[in-house]
């Protein structure tokens, strides 16, 4: 009697998995689907892509995502450049102030992106980087990558736990490796998979931010968005479609990457 009791427990447990992966699947999918149909529907008992093109055609499209392309290109660099070494630093000799350091990145989840955007004005008003084009596309710099130490950090944290950091250093330092060359040929590699989880996420917040961009009156994807929507009617859902088409393509080549990294290791790894 105790098999067939634990078939149907099993039989049980499939059954509801399948219903929640079957609703969470309606509830995704369905909003999906229709804001497709609608964007189809710019001429009139016709089902085409004019809104597509409407979109594509835009110069305004073309810069305002470009330009939030390469500032989250620039925010992940630094904050790379910033998080990965301070992330070791606490792992190798700190390792006491890691409740501290948790802290200290939580608050961006806590401080509203609004309160940061006029804190910044307001701290650096009447300077240099208020008063000129090239300052405030700094603040805007410097405030998603405060946006994204959250992730940025967890995701590296999370990598360095499964290295021993202290062996690894160690065994460069025998071989006469200096800092700079264990943080560019030993360390980035092995937290190079977390880095990419933690550029991703950073990737879509930059990509569709708007209260700190349109506050400081930068030509980013999100204002455009909104800007778009105020003044047209089916053009803002085929950016909708276009931008989530995006999202997923950039999933993609994150995996892509991370399977051929991963790959690679594996081919040449320890001989």
């Amino acid at each position: 009697m105790a098999p067939a009791a634990s078939e149907n427990d099993m039989r049980h447990i499939n059954f509801w998995s399948w219903l929640w992966i079957i609703i969470g699947a309606i509830y995704f999918f369905v909003p999906l689907i229709a804001t497709l149909l609608f964007s189809l529907q710019a001429k009139r008992d016709e089902l085409g892509f004019t809104a597509y093109s409407n979109v594509l055609s835009s110069p305004a499209f073309f810069n305002s995502f470009s330009f939030s392309f390469w500032t989250a290109v620039t925010t992940i660099s630094i904050s790379a450049l910033l998080i990965v070494p301070t992330a070791y630093w606490v792992h190798l000799r700190l390792p006491r102030l890691r409740p501290v350091i948790d802290f200290i990145t939580l608050l961006p989840f806590v401080v509203p992106a609004v309160v940061l955007v006029f804190g910044l004005i307001r701290t650096y008003n009447r300077t240099p980087l208020t008063d000129s084009r090239q300052g405030l596309y700094v603040l805007l710099v410097g405030s998603y990558v405060m946006l994204s130490i959250p992730y940025m950090y967890r995701a590296i944290d999370t990598g360095l736990r499964a290295i021993d950091v202290r062996a690894l250093t160690e065994a460069a330092q025998s071989l006469g490796a200096d800092w700079f060359t264990i943080m560019t040929r030993v360390i980035f590699p092995n937290v190079y998979i977390a880095l990419l989880s933690g550029a991703f996420i950073t990737f879509a917040i930059v990509m569709g931010e708007f209260t700190i961009a349109f506050l400081l009156a930068q030509p980013a994807f999100g204002p455009y968005i909104s800007l778009l929507s105020s003044s047209k009617v089916y053009e803002p859902s085929a950016l909708a479609i276009i931008s989530f088409g995006l999202t997923w393509a950039s999933i993609g080549v994150v995996q892509w990457i991370s399977h051929s990294f991963s790959g690679q290791s594996q081919i040449t790894g320890p001989r």
